[in-house]
């Protein structure tokens, strides 16, 4: 195994051999293989082992079987320990995520602070055919189907090719003691009971499962390079739009497969019912659905995909000897002698029409107001947005500039016949949007 996994290396890791590596170490069979087989190859290791503090003494002992065995090996060992139940409980996550979570962010602060190159993961090929089976159990496509990369990120997996069968072989032939994870024979936990249940038998009906699971997944990530494309395609077609979170929908509707299409288009935004999604496409305009993160909404002739946006505050308040507010918007306020500028950005008002402070906030339904140059019209906001051909998100980030209750400009947009500037006025108020 030592020729094969060091013929590997060379073939597809070629970098690591002049690379200071993190080894991430258990002391289960897995990691304390990897470790002896880099160092019987001379690489630049240092170990980490995290205790997640989940089984008592039988946490400890590993720890310090760790440390033992880092020293007859000379390497450096850092060690972490964790309260993984605490930070589970504390953010509504298993036991299992936890422990996930808490394990890379370390390593990732040790590859920052001590500046190693790669982090070295003992994954092998049954970690890989569970993880598929795993998958399929929870209901997947093609990218679930890929297993675990061989690398991603500072990730890398070299033991991949390799079987626990292989792994174990070379452990025992080099006489190697490891610790084992009384949690792993476990049932309740899903990958215990497809390692113990399903794998067993699937070796019997096929012993080479492993290489045949491997190359399946070489074919698929062939077909997943030409989907990959294939959207890089779509998107350019949907350019410029897209780059605003629109996708123009007869471009959608022209493809074989708009439901496809979509999934790979907005898979990345936490939407999870594609039916609905792709009943947009023939939706009345207006109609939405949501997912944790964002919003897609039926507008005309578009999707629009918008970010959930929550303000902590509904009502921002501008006092009389304000000169400028940044929240929510960047607004500058002085006061001026004339008028010298016609820009749809840019507001001038009587001051002694106004009622302070003044007000911004979003629109509410009955809001109206008196258009300027309409010669004293009322107008419903909600018509004006109508004939501005607003969408549901233009109409939700619209601020409004208030006196008292009345609107005095539909920021960026137009202003109130009422507070016009006229003859008479003896103190003028320039306000810009920007």
């Amino acid at each position: 195994m030592k020729t094969a996994f060091s013929d590997h290396i060379r073939s597809h890791f070629p970098s690591l051999k002049k690379g200071k590596l993190l080894i991430a170490i258990s002391g289960g069979l897995d990691s304390v293989v990897l470790t002896h087989l880099l160092h019987s190859l001379f690489f630049d290791c240092t170990l980490a082992h995290c205790n997640f503090k989940l089984r008592g003494e039988e946490s400890d002992t590993d720890e310090m079987f760790v440390i033992q065995f880092g020293e007859a090996l000379d390497f450096e060992v850092f060690t972490q320990s964790f309260n993984t139940k605490e930070y589970a409980a504390k953010n509504g996550i298993s036991i299992q995520m936890a422990a996930r979570e808490l394990r890379y962010e370390w390593f990732y602060d040790l590859v920052g602070q001590f500046s190693f190159d790669a982090i070295i993961t003992a994954h092998h090929a049954n970690d890989n055919l569970e993880t598929m089976l795993i998958n399929l159990t929870r209901s997947t496509g093609i990218e679930g189907l890929l297993g675990i990369p061989k690398e991603k990120d500072l990730l890398v997996r070299p033991l991949l090719p390799f079987s626990r069968n292989e792994i174990e072989d070379y452990a025992k032939s080099h006489q190697l003691n490891w610790r084992e994870d009384s949690s792993n024979v476990d049932e309740k936990y899903l990958r215990n009971a497809i390692r113990q249940q399903i794998v067993p038998e699937l070796e019997r009906i096929n012993p080479n499962i492993n290489q045949a699971v491997q190359k399946t997944q070489e074919n698929l990530s062939d077909g997943w390079q030409l989907i990959q494309d294939r959207i890089a395609w779509l998107i350019n077609e949907l350019q410029p739009e897209f780059k605003l979170g629109e996708i123009r929908i007869n471009t959608l509707k022209k493809l074989s497969n708009p439901k496809a299409y979509l999934y790979y288009l907005l898979k990345d935004y936490g939407f999870t019912e594609w039916n609905d999604v792709v009943n947009l496409l023939d939706a009345n305009s207006g109609k939405q659905i949501h997912s944790k993160t964002h919003i897609l909404l039926k507008d005309r002739d578009y999707l629009v995909l918008k970010p959930q946006v929550l303000n902590s505050q509904s009502v921002y308040y501008i006092d009389e000897d304000s000169n400028q507010i940044s929240v929510p918007i960047v607004l500058d306020v002085s006061q001026v002698t004339k008028l010298d500028s016609h820009n749809v950005n840019v507001l001038f008002v009587d001051k002694e029409t106004l009622k302070f402070p003044l007000k911004l906030r979003k629109w509410e339904k009955g809001d109206y107001f008196y258009p300027l140059g309409m010669h004293g019209k009322k107008k419903k906001l909600s018509k004006f947005f109508k004939d501005e051909k607003y969408s549901l998100f233009d109409k939700n980030e619209q601020w409004l500039l208030c006196s008292d209750n009345e609107i005095v400009w539909v920021v960026g947009k137009r202003a109130d016949e009422r507070f016009k500037v006229t003859n008479k006025t003896k103190e003028l108020l320039k306000f810009i949007y920007s």
